[in-house]
C-alpha cells in the first residue's frame, strides 16, 4: 500500500465520483480506477459500489475512511517535527482548541511557553471535540482546550479557566435599560447561539442555563464563531450569549456587553490530556496553566466586586 492508493481512495470518498475525484487529483480517470482496484484487493474488501449512474462508499470504506486522515495528519507532524528540529527546537508541544478558548488567556499561555520553554515548538490546531478528543487518544495531540468535560475514558478534564456568562445586547436596545439583565427578559428576544456543532462544549453550558428557565428560547440563528455572533449582534437581528471575555474581545462596533441579575453562571473551560504520565515538556506547560488562572483569578477578586459588573461598550 502506498501514499497515493490512500490519496486517491479519500479523494473518490469525499467526491462519490471518479471523474470529479481524477480532475481533482489532476490525473486521468482509468489510473484513478486502477489504483482503487488495487487498494481493493490488498485489504480484501470492496471499498465502493460503482454503477454507471453513481459511485457508493461501502461500510467497509466508511471503516477504512475513519483512519486514512489520521495517516495524513501523522505524516504531516512528522514532516513538522523534522522542520522543528532542522531549526534549532529540541521538543514540540502540540495543543488542540475546540470550542474558542478564552482569548485573554492564550496569548499570555504562549508568551509564557516562548520565554520560559523557547526550546519548544508551539503547534496549535483548531478542531472540533469529537476530532480533539479523537486526536489525543490517537497520539495527535498533547493536550488540548475545550469547554466541554464529558470526554470518555483514557482523557483527563481538569477545570482550569472560569467566565461569568453575559448578554450581548445591540446599541439603544431596550434591554440596556436594566444595569444587570433578569435572564427572563433575555428570553423575550431572539437569539443567536454558538452552532453545537462547531462549539459543542460551549453550546452545551449554555443549554444548561436555559433549561432552568420556564421560558423557551427564540433561538434564530446559530454562529460558527464568536465574530459571526457579535456581527449578528451588532446588526440588531438578536441577542447574544456568550463569556464576558469573548464578548469584550470582539471587534464588532455597536455592541455592550451587560451582565446577568443574580449570581452569574459561570462558563468552564477544560484542560484535556490523555491519562498517562506526562512528557516534561507536557508538566511544565500544565504548572504555567495553573500559574496563569491563579493569577487571572487573583486579579478579577481585587478589580471586580462579586455582582458590580459595568457595563462594557465595544
Amino acid at each position: 500500500m502506498e501514499l497515493r492508493h490512500l490519496r486517491y481512495f479519500l479523494a473518490v470518498a469525499e467526491e462519490l465520483h471518479f471523474a470529479r475525484a481524477a480532475e481533482r487529483l489532476h490525473i486521468e480517470q482509468s489510473p484513478l480506477s486502477r489504483a482503487i482496484r488495487e487498494l481493493e484487493e490488498e485489504l480484501g474488501v470492496q471499498l465502493f459500489v460503482r454503477t454507471t449512474r453513481s459511485t457508493r462508499i461501502t461500510r467497509a470504506g466508511k471503516l477504512f475512511m475513519e483512519h486514512v486522515p489520521r495517516v495524513f495528519a501523522a505524516m504531516q507532524q512528522a514532516r513538522d517535527s523534522v522542520k522543528a528540529a532542522a531549526n534549532g527546537y529540541h521538543g514540540q508541544l502540540r495543543i488542540a482548541l475546540s470550542d474558542g478558548i478564552t482569548p485573554s488567556r492564550l496569548p499570555v499561555l504562549l508568551a509564557r511557553c516562548r520565554e520560559e520553554d523557547p526550546e519548544v515548538d508551539i503547534r496549535l490546531f483548531e478542531v472540533p471535540l469529537a476530532k480533539q478528543i479523537k486526536g489525543l487518544h490517537d497520539d495527535l495531540y498533547d493536550v488540548g482546550f475545550s469547554m466541554a468535560n464529558e470526554v470518555g475514558d483514557g482523557i483527563i478534564a481538569e477545570s482550569v479557566w472560569d467566565d461569568p456568562l453575559m448578554v450581548a445586547v445591540p446599541e439603544r436596545h431596550p434591554l440596556l435599560a436594566f444595569k444587570r439583565v433578569p435572564l427572563e427578559e433575555v428570553l423575550r428576544y431572539p437569539l443567536v447561539l454558538c452552532d453545537p456543532e462547531m462549539c459543542e462544549g460551549h453550546a452545551r453550558q449554555i443549554d444548561r442555563v436555559l433549561r432552568r428557565m420556564e421560558q423557551e428560547p427564540l433561538i434564530t440563528q446559530h454562529a460558527a464563531t464568536f465574530d459571526l455572533m457579535m456581527a449578528v449582534v451588532s446588526s440588531g437581528l438578536a441577542l447574544g450569549l456568550a463569556g464576558a471575555a469573548h464578548i469584550a474581545s470582539s471587534r464588532e462596533r455597536g455592541v455592550v456587553a451587560r451582565p446577568l441579575e443574580g449570581r452569574a453562571p459561570m462558563l468552564t473551560t477544560y484542560m484535556l490530556r490523555p491519562s498517562t504520565a506526562p512528557s516534561q515538556a507536557l508538566a511544565r506547560f500544565i504548572e504555567r496553566v495553573a500559574a496563569i488562572e491563579s493569577h487571572e483569578g487573583d486579579k478579577s477578586s481585587e478589580s471586580v466586586p462579586p455582582n458590580s459588573q459595568e457595563e462594557t461598550e465595544l
